[in-house]
C-alpha cells in the first residue's frame, strides 16, 4: 500500500463527492428535472465545456490503455494517436450553433430527441437506444477496468476488490449530482489531466536521462521503436490514415461528445471551448502516449499495458506528487464513466420509458427510475468488467467505432441536408451498425484499413441512396437555419 500516494488520490475522491453533493441541491430546487439531472439547465460557459468534453472523450484508454499500447508499438502509435487533437474542432463546427439551436427548439434532452424530432419515426428511437446501451456498455466497462487497475497498482489489493471501490465511488456522485456534477467535476479533473500529463512527461525524461538517451536505447532494442510504422510494422499508412477516420473526423458521431454541443450556454461559450479544448486535447494525447514510449528504456519488461503508466508514476515521481499525478487518469476514468452513465440512464429513462412505458410520469417518479436505472447499469457492467481483457483500450475504440457507425450520418446530414428522411436513417443506422459488429468479428483487417471504414463508407451510400429513393414519401421535417 502506496500511502503517501494513495492520499492525494483519497483527497481528489472527497472534492468529487462534494461537488456530487453541491450538485444535488439544485435537482432538488430545480422546475425541471429532466433538464437539469441530464443537461445541467444548457448553462455550460466556454472553460467548463472544453474541460468536459476532453474529460469525457479522454478515458481510461488515453491515459491507461494508449499509453500501454505505445509502449509495445512505438512512436508510431504516438502520430497514429495525435489524429485526436481536432477531436472537439470537429465537433463544435460541425454540430455547433446549428445543433444547440435545434436541440432547444425540439426541447430535445438527449441525442435520440433530437433524432426523433428530425425524423419523426419511432423506429430511429428504438435502433438508436440499442446501439447506444449496447456499444456504452463495452466502453463502461473499459473505464471501469481502467480504474480498478489504477487502484491495485496503487494499493496491493486484489484486481476485484479495486474494481469494487471504484465503481461504488463513481455511482455516488453520478447518481446524486446528475449532470451538473458530471459537468463541473470535469472541470477539475479535465484541468488534473493536462498538469499530470505534463509533470509526468518532464519527470520520465529525467528518469530515462534525457530525449537523447530514451532514443538510443529505444534504437538499440528495435530501430522500428522510431519509425512511424510500429515496432512490427504494422502501422501501414493505409491503416493509420483510416484509424482517423475512427478516432478524428468520427467523433461528431459519439452520442456522449454530441450531447455537450446541446448543453452549452451561447457562442461564445463554444468558440471559447473550441480553443481551450484543441489545446489541452493536444497536450493529454501528445504527452501521455509519447510518455508510453519513453517509458519502456524507463522500466522495461512491463508484460500487462495498462500497468506502464502507473508503475510508471510510482517509480519517476516523489509519492505525494505521485499520487497527485495519479489522479489524471483515475480522473478521466472517472469522467468517461459518469458521462456514459449519464448517457445510457438518459436514453432508459427520456426516450424509452417516458416515450414508450409511461408518458404521463411526474418528477418524483423520474427521478426514481432514474437512480434506479443509473444503479442497475452501474452494477451490470462490475459483473461484466470481472474478467478484464489484456488491453482496454480495444474495448473502447470498438465502442467508438459502433456508436460512430451508426450515427455520423443520421446526425450530420439531418442538420445539414433537407431531403434525408426517415427511411434513409433508418437504412443508414441498421447497415452501419450490422457491418461494423461482422466485419469486427470476421475481417478485423479488411483491405488492412480500420473496421471502422468500410461501415462509415457504406452508411452514407446507403443514406444518401435510400433518402433520395423515398423522398417524395416524406414530409420535409428538416429544420435549417440560416
Amino acid at each position: 500500500m502506496h500511502w503517501q500516494v494513495v492520499f492525494p488520490l483519497v483527497l481528489f475522491l472527497m472534492i468529487i463527492f462534494g461537488i456530487g453533493i453541491w450538485a444535488n441541491q439544485h435537482i432538488r430546487s430545480s422546475n425541471s428535472f429532466l433538464q437539469e439531472y441530464f443537461l445541467g439547465g444548457r448553462e455550460m460557459g466556454g472553460f467548463i465545456l472544453a474541460m468536459t468534453m476532453i474529460a469525457t472523450y479522454g478515458s481510461a484508454s488515453s491515459f491507461i490503455g494508449g499509453p500501454g499500447v505505445a509502449y509495445i508499438k512505438g512512436l508510431g502509435w504516438v502520430l497514429l494517436a495525435m489524429a485526436q487533437l481536432p477531436a472537439g474542432y470537429f465537433v463544435l463546427m460541425i454540430l455547433g450553433k446549428k445543433f444547440a439551436i435545434l436541440a432547444r427548439r425540439y426541447q430535445a434532452i438527449t441525442l435520440i430527441d433530437f433524432l426523433r424530432e428530425r425524423y419523426q419515426s419511432h423506429t430511429i428511437v428504438i435502433v438508436s437506444a440499442i446501439s447506444i446501451i449496447v456499444f456504452l456498455f463495452s466502453a463502461m466497462m473499459a473505464q471501469w477496468v481502467g480504474g480498478a487497475r489504477l487502484i491495485e497498482s496503487l494499493t496491493g489489493l486484489s484486481y476485484t476488490a479495486a474494481l469494487f471501490i471504484f465503481a461504488i465511488s463513481v455511482l455516488v456522485y453520478v447518481i446524486i449530482g446528475g449532470f451538473r456534477a458530471v459537468a463541473l467535476t470535469d472541470t477539475v479533473q479535465g484541468t488534473i489531466m493536462v498538469i499530470g500529463t505534463i509533470i509526468l512527461l518532464i519527470g520520465t525524461i529525467v528518469a530515462g536521462g534525457g530525449i537523447d538517451n530514451i532514443m538510443a536505447s529505444l534504437v538499440a532494442e528495435n530501430p522500428n521503436f522510431v519509425s512511424p510504422f510500429g515496432a512490427e510494422g504494422d502501422l501501414t499508412p493505409l491503416y493509420v490514415s483510416t484509424f482517423w477516420i475512427l478516432i478524428g473526423v468520427g467523433v461528431v458521431g459519439l452520442p456522449q461528445i454530441a450531447v455537450r454541443a446541446m448543453s452549452y450556454k451561447d457562442s461564445k461559450s463554444m468558440h471559447l471551448a473550441i480553443i481551450i479544448g484543441t489545446v489541452a486535447i493536444g497536450t493529454i494525447m501528445f504527452g501521455m502516449h509519447l510518455i508510453g514510449v519513453l517509458a519502456r528504456p524507463v522500466l522495461p519488461g512491463i508484460e500487462i499495458g495498462d500497468k506502464v503508466m502507473p508503475l510508471l508514476t510510482l517509480k519517476v515521481l516523489p509519492p505525494f506528487l505521485a499520487g497527485i499525478v495519479l489522479a489524471a487518469p483515475m480522473a478521466a476514468t472517472m469522467s468517461t464513466v459518469n458521462a456514459l452513465l449519464m448517457l445510457v440512464s438518459s436514453t432508459v429513462v427520456k426516450d424509452i420509458y417516458l416515450n414508450y412505458i409511461k408518458p404521463a410520469a411526474n418528477d418524483t417518479e423520474i427521478k426514481r427510475v432514474s437512480f434506479i436505472v443509473t444503479t442497475v447499469i452501474g452494477l451490470a457492467v462490475i459483473l461484466f468488467a470481472l474478467n478484464p481483457p489484456d488491453f482496454l483500450i480495444w474495448l473502447n475504440l470498438f465502442a467508438f467505432g459502433g456508436l460512430e457507425a451508426v450515427f455520423i450520418w443520421s446526425v450530420v446530414l439531418g442538420l445539414y441536408w433537407k431531403k434525408a428522411n426517415k427511411y434513409g436513417a433508418i437504412a443508414s443506422m441498421i447497415a452501419g451498425m450490422t457491418l461494423y459488429i461482422v466485419i469486427d468479428r470476421c475481417y478485423p483487417s479488411v483491405f488492412g484499413m480500420h473496421t471502422v471504414t468500410i461501415p462509415i463508407m457504406a452508411s452514407l451510400l446507403i443514406f444518401v441512396s435510400v433518402s433520395l429513393l423515398t423522398h417524395h414519401k416524406v414530409k420535409d421535417t428538416a429544420l435549417i437555419i440560416e
